[in-house]
């Protein structure tokens, strides 16, 4: 049996419904991803990690088939601005790597926000704090493990 990420531990300590789905490590692209695991794209989320100008950092999930809107992103944090954390401080940060990073079981919890396109679903996918292991679920199930908000994200 595959050993559990720190994502999936949190479900398992909540009792929380979950789907765990694999695919292979090395394809990064996540348009490809949602393909190989037969899912939506636009239910398919990225975890993306910024800074902003008051040096706070905040989670940001977005759909693989679409791009941050950084304006967007930072008005929804209430800040002048925000950029992309550097890649090199993402594991010191997070305790997760670049194309592994899920918004579930950091080593802090940050303020969160999920694009407003995921409301519709049944459930959502992202990364389960692997590269290669998607975590799929309900939002409710989302939101007894990170406080977030729903917010227009994307270009």
């Amino acid at each position: 049996m595959e050993e559990k990420t720190n994502a999936l531990r949190q479900f398992d300590k909540q009792k929380l419904p979950y789907a765990c789905r694999s695919y292979d490590p090395e394809e990064t692209r996540g348009e490809e991803v949602a393909r190989l695991l037969g899912l939506d794209p636009a239910s398919v989320f990225k975890t993306l990690v910024t800074v902003g100008a008051s040096r706070r950092n905040y989670v940001f999930m977005i759909p693989v088939c679409r791009e941050l809107d950084l304006k967007k992103a930072a008005k929804a944090a209430g800040e002048k601005s925000v950029q992309m954390l550097p890649a090199k401080e993402l594991l010191p940060l997070t305790g997760y790597v670049h194309g592994g990073c899920s918004p579930v079981g950091m080593k802090k919890l940050f303020k969160t926000f999920i694009d407003a396109s995921a409301e519709p679903f049944a459930t959502i996918a992202f990364s389960a704090g692997r590269r290669g292991l998607q975590v799929q679920t309900e939002l409710a199930s989302l939101a007894k493990l990170i406080p977030f908000t729903f917010a227009e994200l994307t270009v």
